[in-house]
């Protein structure tokens, strides 16, 4: 990874990565059973409608601490205003984990997308400096951040068989599954193998 050399053991530190997705009401495709040669189709009464659910999650790592997932979810339903996650629930995500994770020092792994490339959000973490870093993820990496398994899990488990007909339908079942995964500390450890990353790669950022 590239970035600072901030060393996260000497910190006592979370390794956090952050990432967002997005759900509208279509839901993934799956795959399913279906006759010889014919597609099965399934339709989807909401499928031509407008709006969306985004969401920002962030994945937590610590030696000797079960892993943690926090997230915040917008619904954008058409029309005009924001419409989907923008660098100040970012910034609030970042505050509400320095807030609830023990010790409160985080290391921070992004991407760079635009919303984090924003002045106002790569300011923040200097102006933070006593409790978060930053480390930037290679230009294209999606494979090296755990919290792209979650987006992953979220929808081959609890989106793909949605047939939701309105928007809150959508974000009640991000919530919940986004919940679920909340319990499963097996699993998001399970995200951060996947990467491929050991901690002592994650220690040395």
């Amino acid at each position: 990874m590239a970035g600072g050399k901030t060393i996260a053991a000497a910190q006592d530190a979370w390794i956090c990565f952050l990432d967002e997705t997005g759900q509208g009401l279509r839901p993934p495709r799956a795959r399913t059973w279906g006759r010889g040669g014919r597609t099965p189709v399934v339709r989807v009464p909401g499928r031509g409608g407008n709006g969306r659910v985004s969401v920002a999650g962030i994945v937590c790592y610590r030696p000797g601490w079960r892993p943690r997932l926090l997230y915040r979810a917008r619904v954008w339903r058409g029309g005009g205003g924001q419409k989907g996650i923008g660098w100040a629930d970012c910034r609030d995500l970042l505050a509400a984990a320095h807030a609830q994770l023990p010790g409160g020092q985080l290391v921070l792994v992004w991407d760079r997308v635009n919303i984090h490339r924003q002045g106002e959000m790569t300011t923040f973490p200097r102006e933070h400096a006593g409790w978060v870093s930053a480390v930037w993820l290679p230009a294209y990496a999606p494979d090296l951040n755990p919290a792209e398994g979650a987006w992953s899990q979220l929808k081959r488990t609890a989106l793909v068989h949605l047939a939701a007909r309105t928007l809150d339908e959508v974000h009640q079942t991000v919530k919940h599954g986004l919940k679920q995964l909340r319990y499963r500390p097996g699993l998001l450890l399970g995200f951060l193998a996947e990467t491929g990353l050991t901690w002592d790669e994650l220690r040395s950022t």
